[in-house]
């Protein structure tokens, strides 16, 4: 059973670990189909870009939409805020019509994004393609995009770098929906990022080796509460299963040694079975063999 016990504690402390790092992409996802809902609701017909009523705890975000025939789309491309995406770009798998969701997070980039050992000196900015097809599915599927030929470029003509930063440390950064993030050069003469897919990006450039510091502590302040609470649940865990084992050894030998004493019969009571003394009547023993 202790052995059962411990194995269910290692699982626990793995998946403690493993829900650290999922929680985050779980919020990112939620905030996509959030503002995915809001932008559905503003769009009226198709090729004009809507922008959607966010409510007031969303406030500092922004979001825009755009539905387009992917004819049009191939054709023509579309510009919207920072991105410009250029002509030749399919949806996969390929379907009539697409919404194409904008973001810009605004003050609320770094409560869901970050890299590590970099500090953001850009909102996280981002769009998503979506299958327009069928728009009286509750279940709008998000689609890939196929680029054919030049690549998406994101444009942030507002970079401001903080005070020691210069423009060669500067990096464009795309983040991942399984979590990683890919790092990559900004043409610095237009302050131009490039990529090839959807998703979320922003500009970062290297902390500062103190504030290195102060992110890595308090990282490893995080991982110790974790483990430290799993090392607690796992020592008592073991401290029970090594008490119910003493305790069990305690009363086997107890019961070793009742067995080697005075045996007794054994009657039943109802649906109970006890032990049970043989009846032994004592004789009388007279003082004396005068009979008065």
């Amino acid at each position: 059973m202790g052995f059962q016990i411990n194995w269910y504690t290692i699982l626990l402390i793995f998946f403690v670990l493993y829900s650290l790092g999922e929680s985050m992409n779980t919020s990112r996802s939620s905030l996509d189909i959030l503002l995915k809902e809001y932008a559905y609701k503003s769009i009226i017909q198709t090729g004009i870009l809507y922008n959607a009523t966010l409510p007031s705890n969303l406030s500092g975000m922004e979001v825009s939409v755009i539905r387009l025939r992917t004819r049009s789309f191939w054709t023509m491309g579309e510009n919207f805020s920072e991105f410009h995406l250029p002509q030749r770009i399919l949806p996969v798998p390929f379907v009539n019509r697409v919404d194409i969701v904008y973001q810009n997070l605004g003050n609320w980039s770094s409560t869901y994004y970050s890299v590590p050992g970099y500090s953001m000196v850009t909102p996280v900015v981002g769009f998503m393609v979506y299958n327009a097809t069928d728009t009286t599915s509750d279940n709008i599927s998000k689609l890939n995009i196929s680029v054919m030929d030049k690549p998406i470029s994101i444009q942030f003509p507002q970079l401001l770098l903080p005070q020691g930063s210069n423009l060669s440390t500067v990096k464009c950064v795309r983040f991942v929906e399984d979590g990683s993030t890919e790092l990559s050069d900004m043409a610095l003469d237009s302050r131009v990022c490039t990529t090839h897919d959807q998703g979320h990006f922003s500009v970062v450039v290297p902390m500062p080796k103190k504030a290195k510091t102060k992110e890595r502590l308090w990282k490893w302040l995080v991982v110790g509460f974790a483990l430290g609470f799993a090392g607690l649940v796992l020592f008592g865990l073991i401290g029970f299963s090594v008490f119910k084992c003493v305790k069990k050894k305690r009363l086997a030998k107890m019961e070793k040694q009742a067995d080697e004493g005075v045996s007794f019969e054994n009657i039943w009571i109802g649906m109970s079975r006890m032990p049970s003394a043989s009846v032994t009547r004592t004789q009388p023993v007279l003082e004396h063999n005068e009979v008065p």
